[in-house]
């Protein structure tokens, strides 16, 4: 499989496609993608979902992804390395928590911007971008600088709405490696028990739960049930899938089991949780 480099900080690439020119493919730095207007799906480490207009994608290094652009699409993409981050007026306190925070991003598909604000915001920033980007103006390349920075930490922002609140960068390697690896089986519930974690990473089964707690600050069953819905509430809001086969790709043994577990914490079923999510971007 194709892998892309990247030979500077930052790379802004603006353009209107009707095809991806693009089979499935991995980066070795960090790209935001804007979707400016057009439709189609996002693929994602085996994982397809529909993109419209004002969604934004992070993708990370080693992520395996391609566009099936459905109708004339123009797209914002933003690349950069760690070197950017290091390198260009960030706060030197920040950049280490910020790296860890896109470093550990979910690498799930769908749009990253979960705060109602947020994607209001995003969209003049990135017209900006691209204004300046063009015109080549004064100082110019300082102000484009500053509005990268400022949509990297919007993306930060949103990302850590779904963290552990006392999971950092300075937090313990295992209990990283444990969430990463509740992320990474989160479609195979067998391998997420707590038994098989437990085996998995040589800590007894009745010491797991207290250690979860102790350095997430949350229940690990509560943890493994939340970031499941999360990702249920991804597919539901950017796939067409029927809900049988989201029932079945999350492992449950039918739809009614579905329905119960979504109903339990949204309150409504998958069904009307999708009708509802698309009437209100319809309007």
């Amino acid at each position: 499989m194709q892998k892309e480099s990247l030979y500077q900080p930052f790379e802004i690439v603006y353009k209107t496609l009707d095809e991806c020119p693009k089979m499935e493919h991995k980066h070795s730095f960090f790209e935001l993608v804007f979707i400016l207007s057009g439709t189609g799906q996002q693929c994602i480490n085996e994982h397809k979902f529909s993109y419209h207009e004002n969604h934004m994608f992070l993708l990370t290094p080693n992520d395996c992804h391609k566009f099936d652009i459905a109708t004339t699409t123009t797209f914002f993409f933003l690349r950069f390395t760690d070197i950017y981050l290091k390198g260009n007026g960030l706060a030197p306190a920040y950049v280490e928590q910020l790296e860890y925070i896109l470093h550990n991003a979910s690498h799930e598909p769908g749009c990253i911007l979960h705060h109602q604000a947020d994607k209001m915001l995003a969209r003049p920033i990135i017209e900006a971008i691209v204004r300046e980007q063009r015109n080549q103006d004064i100082n110019s390349k300082e102000l484009i600088t500053q509005l990268i920075n400022t949509l990297i930490v919007i993306v930060a922002r949103n990302i850590m709405k779904y963290m552990p609140a006392k999971v950092n960068e300075y937090s313990d390697d295992k209990i990283r490696s444990i969430l990463q690896y509740i992320q990474q089986h989160i479609y195979e519930p067998d391998k997420i028990r707590a038994k098989e974690i437990s085996d998995h990473f040589g800590i007894s089964e009745s010491y797991l739960g207290r250690y979860f707690k102790k350095n997430t600050g949350e229940n690990l069953l509560q943890y493994i049930s939340t970031y499941r819905l999360r990702m249920i509430e991804n597919r539901l809001k950017h796939s067409d899938l029927r809900i049988n086969e989201i029932a079945f790709s999350f492992g449950f043994t039918d739809e009614s089991h579905l329905n119960k577990f979504f109903r339990k914490s949204k309150g409504l079923s998958p069904l009307a949780y999708r009708k509802e999510v698309r009437l209100k971007e319809s309007a």
